[in-house]
């Protein structure tokens, strides 16, 4: 402490003590996904560095550390009792005196031996990836280190942070991924493989069997403030720490937007901007069933007049105009069919992920009449007028894929895997400066509404009022002293 470090207690002394157990579950984990042919080098190294948030990926760190001293570690391992099954192409390297940066050439080509270059791993590579099948040996090790009580919960976390410049612990990792989720993923590790290492420990089960599945349920391996559910006649509202979760629950009706959905929308929208940063920085909106939502409901339209319909097209328009306008980030999980009205609500939050099972459309033209709730007008600002109009002209559905291709969505997964998508990717935008988001998406989203011009004008405008917020000192202060910012949204 007298020379300014932190302090690791390990209690026990076992082979490669926390964080080369760790590392080694995640090199392991990364080098058999490859040799099984699942994804190549740069796609798991993109999905460690872009979604995991890892400074470096495994393939990368591991031709920076040397890849003999890998084998050499690993062997070390090996022979006092760590459970591991090398895999072939760490083994391969080294036989080939491939030992990464220091020989020119790993599992990368350098420009010359002891030159290190970064390698090109595009962001986009790693899309595929689900990052937590890289993670969840790491956090399985991790528990073990727990339960046979080598280290606290705090000190492991403490040792990766600091030992791997990981932006957090395993352990956290764990409480956001989810505690069953987890489990099950070893699970499919250990039916692929055959290997013990990948059988889920104890630790873990006994805390899925006990609901401490992590932030979503208030405990995990950390204790959070506990969920809030409410149930109301056409919607679940959810209120998760730094997240509000709004599910569609009309599964009968596949979540058909009815006039009392629409209100009970508009009272929850406006509940949630009146609560401070420190309860909800992000909002989630998914359905339940088979569809987020196949649209309005067209049975409230029988026998209305001309003027009622312009009215409640209005009402609909405005309500996705609130949900556009809201001061924080809002993402939409497509868990099935969304058309029509489902498709213009998601079409005005921020960000659209979908289920590959998801299937996407406008069919209003087969019933007759056109979109009446933003359609024609959001639709071409996000896939182009032509496509736009194709879509609308022939009322065809579209897969969740297509829908990825032509820009509709951000990001389509497995349809098990959406609800973990969805709360890692809110976690990740509400660990970032609220005020600085609402900023951001302001200047977006009204600047583009306005000539460029003016839109600068908007945009120095922000960035100007920024300045005066707490958080800008936190954020700047925090990055010259190389720390981790807390941002309070003030």
């Amino acid at each position: 402490a007298r020379l300014g470090k932190q302090t690791v207690v390990v209690n026990k002394d076992v082979p490669g003590f926390i964080v080369n157990r760790i590392l080694a579950r995640v090199n392991e984990a990364a080098c058999w996904m490859v040799t099984r042919g699942e994804a190549t080098i740069q796609e798991v190294d993109s999905a460690l560095i872009y979604k995991a948030g890892l400074p470096m990926g495994a393939f990368i760190l591991m031709d920076f550390t040397g890849i003999d001293v890998v084998c050499f570690i690993g062997d070390a391992m090996l022979r006092r009792g760590f459970k591991s099954h090398p895999c072939p192409l760490i083994v391969e390297k080294c036989q080939q005196k491939k030992f990464g940066v220091k020989s020119g050439e790993g599992f990368y080509k350098y420009p010359a031996p002891g030159k290190f270059q970064w390698p090109e791993v595009p962001k986009s590579a790693g899309d595929r990836i689900d990052v937590s099948y890289l993670l969840a040996p790491a956090v399985n090790e991790a528990a073990y280190l727990l339960r046979e009580g080598i280290a606290t919960r705090d000190d492991i976390d403490k040792a990766v942070k600091l030992g791997l410049n990981w932006p957090k612990g395993p352990l956290e990792l764990a409480d956001e991924i989810g505690i069953d989720a987890v489990v099950k993923t070893l699970e499919e590790w250990r039916s692929k493989t055959g290997y013990e290492e990948y059988e889920p420990d104890p630790l873990l089960r006994e805390m899925a069997a006990k609901g401490k599945l992590g932030k979503k349920t208030g405990e995990g391996f950390y204790t959070y403030v506990k969920a809030e559910e409410k149930k109301l006649e056409t919607l679940i509202v959810r209120y998760e720490p730094g997240i509000a979760w709004i599910i569609l629950n009309r599964p009968e009706r596949l979540n058909a937007i009815s006039p009392k959905m629409v209100e009970e929308l508009w009272k929850v929208l406006d509940e949630i901007e009146q609560l401070d940063y420190d309860k909800v920085r992000v909002v989630v909106i998914t359905g339940t069933g088979r569809a987020f939502s196949a649209g309005a409901d067209v049975t409230a339209f029988m026998g209305a007049t001309p003027i009622t319909i312009f009215k409640t097209s209005r009402k609909l328009q405005m309500l996705f105009e609130r949900m556009e306008s809201l001061d924080r980030p809002v993402i939409c999980g497509l868990n099935g069919y969304t058309l029509g009205g489902g498709l213009e609500l998601a079409m005005s939050c921020d960000f659209r992920i979908a289920a590959e099972t998801a299937e996407l459309g406008q069919p209003e033209i087969n019933l007759g009449f056109i979109p009446g709730a933003g359609g024609t007008q959001r639709l071409p600002r996000l896939i182009g007028r032509d496509r736009a109009k194709e879509l609308i002209f022939t009322g065809d559905r579209i897969p969740a894929r297509e829908a990825e291709r032509l820009d509709l969505v951000n990001k389509v997964v497995p349809a098990d895997k959406l609800e973990q998508e969805l709360r890692s990717f809110a976690n990740k935008l509400a660990e970032k400066p609220p005020l600085a988001l609402a900023m951001a998406k302001y200047a977006i989203n009204f600047g583009l509404e306005a000539p460029q011009w003016a839109g600068m004008m908007l945009e120095a405008t922000q960035f100007g009022i920024l300045f005066s917020t707490e958080d800008v000192i936190e954020g700047v202060s925090s990055f010259l002293q190389k720390k981790k910012p807390q941002f309070k949204g003030r």
